[in-house]
């Protein structure tokens, strides 16, 4: 728009300059009027003027920009942001299936081994179980067993030594009326003088009766 405001001034003939009257007599004529009044032609002129953007003028070059502008746009992502984010996202997904995968083999060796280690764990207490109940089982009938030995001992001793006894009280009373004789004879023999065994061996039985 200035360009055509300076246009037109340059079109204006030689004749207006030269008739201008005081062109020449004002030499110190204040500039800001001559640039004020040409900005009041150039508004009065184009006063109807709009912002570029919105001018109806420049809509088709605006459009074609903007067609080559989404074109180069829509090519660049196509053809390289979006292959490049496409492939980011695919190997973001193969990592997190390959982790969440070793995840679930841990979690089922996890379970296996749980599993493992209370069957072994039964197994023992089922084992230990046996065990103690053979212990005590043996522990039981060798005591019953040494029970039994020394309860037999000590029967054989008791009627070893009842025999011994009765054996010896069987002699005893045999040996009685000796005792008896020789006792009665020496005392006997003490008090009033020898006596013969047959006449104190008479008394003693006599005594018995």
């Amino acid at each position: 728009m200035a360009t055509q405001a300076y246009a037109q001034e340059a079109a204006v003939p030689a004749e207006e300059l030269v008739e201008a009257p005081g062109a020449t007599d004002a030499p110190h004529a204040d500039p800001t009027a001559d640039t004020h009044a040409t900005t009041e032609a150039s508004g009065g002129e184009h006063g109807s003027d709009v912002f570029p953007p919105f001018d109806p003028a420049t809509f088709p070059s605006q459009l074609l920009w903007l067609a080559i502008t989404f074109g180069a746009l829509y090519l660049l992502m196509s053809k390289i942001a979006l292959p490049r984010i496409g492939g980011i996202l695919e190997n973001r997904k193969a990592i997190m299936d390959a982790d969440l995968a070793a995840a679930d083999a841990s979690r089922q060796q996890t379970d296996a081994a749980i599993a493992a280690y209370e069957a072994a764990l039964a197994a023992a207490k089922a084992k230990a179980q046996g065990i103690a109940n053979e212990s005590r089982e043996a522990i039981q009938a060798d005591l019953a067993a040494k029970r039994s030995a020394v309860e037999a001992d000590l029967s054989a001793k008791v009627s070893e030594a009842e025999a011994r006894i009765l054996v010896t009280k069987t002699e005893t009373l045999t040996h009685v009326d000796e005792i008896a004789t020789e006792t009665a004879q020496t005392v006997v023999s003490q008090l009033v003088g020898d006596v013969s065994a047959d006449s104190v061996r008479a008394a003693v039985a006599k005594a018995k009766e």
